[in-house]
């Protein structure tokens, strides 16, 4: 069995374009890639506090989110937890204080997992829309990658899909 218990949490609202990134991804991970038993994904959307126990039960948390902070759209960040206490005040998304909040409960319990955050500079949060724009779209290959990095130094594994699990997929999407 695998040491580290791992969380790949991904945030955001999908109903405001590139808000809902950190969900795309690890949706776009979980189709694409299986992954060691220490794996695990959450599709943490803005729930903020309800977070509370996915996360201490966690030895690892990889956050995957939209991340303002000025560099232009599509730039890939790599943010530990300290950095995201810093700069949460230049963002415009509640949720991303939550998960602030949510990881000092998390430490005051004595279980903080230890944090990093994979984002990128969003081009377009505004309402109401579920796609992505182009830009971060052309960048979704490279944050997931990002993210696989991640997963494999906090020691899980991962393999591609077999390509007939990726052709019944996609075959029962179309149906």
């Amino acid at each position: 069995m695998d040491k580290n218990r791992i969380l790949v949490l991904g945030v955001g609202n999908i109903l405001l374009h590139d808000e809902g990134v950190g969900v795309r991804v690890i949706e776009e991970l979980q189709a694409r890639y299986e992954f060691s038993d220490n794996v695990e994904f959450y599709d943490g959307g803005t729930l903020g506090l309800r977070l509370l126990d996915p996360i201490t039960g966690a030895d690892w948390l990889i956050v995957v989110d939209a991340v303002q902070n000025g560099e232009p759209p599509g730039t890939i960040y790599r943010l530990d937890a300290d950095d995201l206490n810093k700069r949460v005040t230049f963002k415009s998304s509640l949720h991303q204080l939550d998960l602030v909040e949510t990881l000092a409960y998390a430490e005051i319990l004595g279980k903080r997992p230890h944090t990093v955050i994979v984002g990128i500079e969003p081009a377009d949060i505004s309402p109401w829309g579920l796609e992505l724009t182009e830009v971060v779209q052309a960048r979704m290959a490279d944050l997931c990658e990002r993210v696989l990095g991640e997963i494999q130094e906090a020691g899980g594994r991962y393999r591609p899909r077999a390509s007939e699990d990726l052709s019944q997929r996609n075959t029962a999407a179309m149906l």
